[in-house]
């Protein structure tokens, strides 16, 4: 028997370079050298931008320098980059700079305006100024008639609660008409959800002004708000549900079909607790869009100094005209009252944001962590 020995692979030539060793590259840390060369690179950029701007060129004023910094700043913290790595990294670390940058001056224009609402307002915010109204207070009140917001709260309120039961079922509907009906007019009603997103609000005020107010003579009223308010949030309510929607397995719908249920029952007691969280999602994020819409309460709500219980009938305030009325006005008691306002306003705005984080933060089906729990107890007792 013949044995065929394997040949060994030639040995590379003496002359010919060894490949280079594999680098790794951290995506998510930020080493204490690129932290250096970013640091080094903001004091030039800081350093060219004073000489070329306050030294050289005939021009002044803190924007241009601030521009010229930042783009000085992009330059060379790119041809740092790129002399120690290479061109593809710089133009990673050039388009990272470009987003932490932005998202930085996003952060500090929102937390800037948030935190002197709440310094101007904050203070302001006392019992009567949720049980008392501005019916009594005048030009020539002193400091100890009671004045509040309690009218504007109520109609707040009132309006916000009849644009969503009209707008919820009905937005919650379109979405399932597009994604689980499919009908013929599907890509005509997609085409009018998509431009009633891009609407301005004041349209919607001008809509419901011409139509409710002028055209069947109702006048003014929280109702006619609500339906401004009800036009706003349908696009967006119809919009998240759909995604929402689409989200759900089609392997749940096809379990339940082939188990004998029909359609409907299959969107009632599968597709839609399923996608529970999505659409406690969608409604949160409607109410937030309504509650903090200026313009169509301006024009249909009318506005009142004096509490207005009924929706339907006269003019009715709301915490956006209570501001708006109010920040005019010279008597520095009720611009208090104004800032005061906006800081309930954007309070109510926060909150429903922080709770749409928590629950978006669930995909539709997947149990909470309580749930969880209690199915591991139950398991564990058995």
């Amino acid at each position: 028997m013949t044995t065929v020995t394997a040949p060994k692979p030639a040995a590379p030539p003496d002359d010919e370079p060894l490949p280079s060793p594999e680098r790794r590259v951290m995506l998510r840390q930020i080493s204490a050298e690129e932290v250096g060369v970013a640091a080094a690179s903001m004091v030039a950029a800081a350093s060219f931008a004073w000489v070329l701007y306050g030294r050289i060129l005939p021009v002044s004023g803190w924007q241009g320098y601030v521009i010229t910094a930042y783009v000085s700043f992009l330059g060379l913290y790119g041809l740092s980059t790129y002399l120690r790595t290479d061109a593809v990294q710089a133009r990673d670390r050039v388009a990272g700079a470009v987003v932490a940058t932005g998202i930085t001056a996003l952060l500090g224009t929102v937390a800037t305006v948030i935190v002197y609402v709440f310094q101007r307002g904050l203070g302001n915010i006392d019992f009567d100024f949720f049980t008392e109204t501005q019916q009594s207070f005048g030009a020539l009140s002193g400091s100890d008639v009671a004045v509040g917001a309690a009218h504007a709260i109520v109609g707040t309120l009132e309006q916000v609660a009849l644009a969503t039961i009209m707008t919820v079922p009905l937005g919650i509907a379109t979405a399932v008409y597009l994604n689980e009906v499919r009908g013929r007019l599907g890509h005509v009603v997609r085409i009018v959800v998509e431009a009633m997103s891009a609407l301005p609000s004041i349209i919607a005020g001008l809509f419901v002004y011409a139509v409710v107010i002028i055209g069947f003579g109702q006048g003014r009223s929280g109702f006619a708000a609500s339906l401004a308010l009800g036009v706003m949030m349908l696009p967006i309510v119809t919009r998240t549900t759909e995604v929402v929607l689409r989200l759900v397995p089609g392997g749940l719908r096809e379990a339940s079909l082939a188990l004998g249920a029909s359609e409907l029952r299959t969107l009632w007691h599968v597709v839609l607790p399923t996608a529970r969280s999505g659409l406690a999602t969608a409604v949160i994020l409607g109410i937030a869009r309504a509650v903090g819409e200026t313009s169509p309460v301006l024009l249909v709500a009318g506005g009142s100094t004096r509490m207005n219980w009924n929706p339907f009938e006269g003019e009715q305030e709301s915490l956006v005209f209570f501001i708006w009325r109010n920040i005019k006005s010279p008597d520095d008691q009720l611009n208090s009252l104004a800032f005061g306002a906006a800081v309930g306003l954007v309070t109510i705005v926060l909150a429903l944001f922080v709770i749409t984080r928590v629950i978006a933060g669930r995909a539709p089906g997947q149990l909470s962590r309580r749930r969880k729990r209690r199915i591991a107890r139950e398991a564990a007792s058995r």
